[in-house]
């Protein structure tokens, strides 16, 4: 039998969460007051789930998520799920501009492996809603961390003792075997979530990653890619792996701001991912020039031209201009369209309405179909 490859990234395509809804947001807080056990909470979620996946379609999208509503945060809630991660309280103070986040973070307190994680069954969930609601031209597409957004971390754990070699390989194995798993609950289409690029887009932290972990710039970056290519090299052929950058996302600020110049050959000519969710909604980002080291015919960038961050809406004709001006380094047909990031990569979300959410997915979507359809 032929294995049928998923026609995306989609022209108009989302990086993932949604805004938590009213629902949702009051049975999280009764959960945690101990007002409802966890099947309360659970019965919420699914039903919430349910009316986001419906919305979405009902939107144009094609790309249907859960919105990552069962977690608190982005990453935290998959990693902390893998053997021998933990979550924790920590004093560490938030690098955010502005804002501050929860003090929770990740240790590594024994041997990494993957075992059952429970954020299968949030997948068998999406998907099943998927094929219910949709009609067959929709695909579940699911969001996790990037292997590097635990590996990066080998400095502040003891129980590798500092042998990155070791936690390097436990780290990939455990990728490994959480991508054939999602690959045997249906999934074709995962994107892998990756902040950790940010240690390059500005001298000041390229200064402070080279000073923590002691090696050279080149080298770090390096081995960046190659823990995400080694723990996506045994993907089945029919399964798409993406893999999205931005500067940190937490209540509408974010974290650092520069370019993709010194990453550009890292991650346009080396990454072996089917695409690339860069975030490029203001001049924080950078320019274009960078996609000249686009080599890959059978890759998409996605331009995340459009903010989730804020609720006003972007001169559609400025955002054209735009897409034209970056496919005078990659075809158009390898790009897309997408928000520059997720609008909630936190339970807190940011700061626009839901209203004002699916204002910026339309108009992503009207974008696109100008773009793409009507040429």
């Amino acid at each position: 039998m032929t294995k049928t490859l998923v026609k995306a990234p989609f022209k108009a395509d989302h990086v993932g969460s949604f805004l938590r809804t009213a629902p949702l947001k009051e049975a999280r807080t009764a959960y945690a007051n101990g007002e409802i056990d966890k099947d309360a909470l659970k019965a919420v979620e699914d039903k919430e789930i349910e009316k986001l996946v419906q919305k979405q379609i009902e939107t144009g999208l094609k790309s249907i998520t859960d919105g990552e509503f069962r977690r608190s945060w982005w990453h935290l809630d998959f990693l902390s799920g893998l053997e021998g991660v933990e979550e924790f309280e920590t004093e560490y103070i938030s690098q955010f501009k502005g804002a501050k986040t929860k003090n929770k973070a990740i240790k590594v307190v024994g041997k990494v492996s993957f075992n059952h994680h429970y954020m299968l069954e949030h997948f068998t969930f999406l998907k099943e809603a998927v094929e219910q609601y949709g009609d067959g031209s929709q695909v579940a597409k699911f969001s996790i961390p990037s292997p590097n957004m635990l590996f990066t971390r080998i400095q502040e754990d003891s129980y590798y003792g500092g042998n990155r070699e070791q936690f390097y390989n436990d780290t990939v194995a455990a990728y490994q075997k959480a991508i054939q798993a999602f690959y045997d609950a249906g999934c074709r289409y995962l994107q892998l979530d990756d902040t950790s690029w940010i240690d390059f887009v500005s001298e000041e932290r390229i200064k402070a990653v080279v000073e923590k972990l002691g090696m050279e710039v080149q080298d770090i970056i390096d081995t960046r890619v190659s823990c995400l290519n080694d723990a996506i090299s045994k993907k089945p052929d029919d399964m798409l792996i993406t893999m999205h950058i931005c500067r940190g996302n937490f209540r509408s600020t974010y974290i650092t701001s520069g370019g993709y110049d010194n990453i550009s050959d890292a991650i346009f000519a080396n990454l072996n991912v089917d695409g690339l969710f860069l975030e490029y909604d203001d001049n924080r980002s950078g320019d274009f020039e960078p996609l000249k080291n686009f080599t890959r015919n059978n890759q998409t960038v996605v331009l995340g031209l459009i903010t989730s961050k804020f609720a006003k809406l972007e001169n559609p004709e400025t955002i054209k201009e735009r897409i034209q001006e970056a496919s005078q380094y990659i075809p158009l047909e390898n790009l897309s369209l997408s928000p520059q990031c997720g609008f909630a990569s936190t339970e807190e979300g940011n700061e626009l309405t839901e209203e004002e959410q699916w204002n910026k997915i339309s108009h992503v979507i009207k974008i696109a179909q100008d773009v793409w359809e009507n040429n």
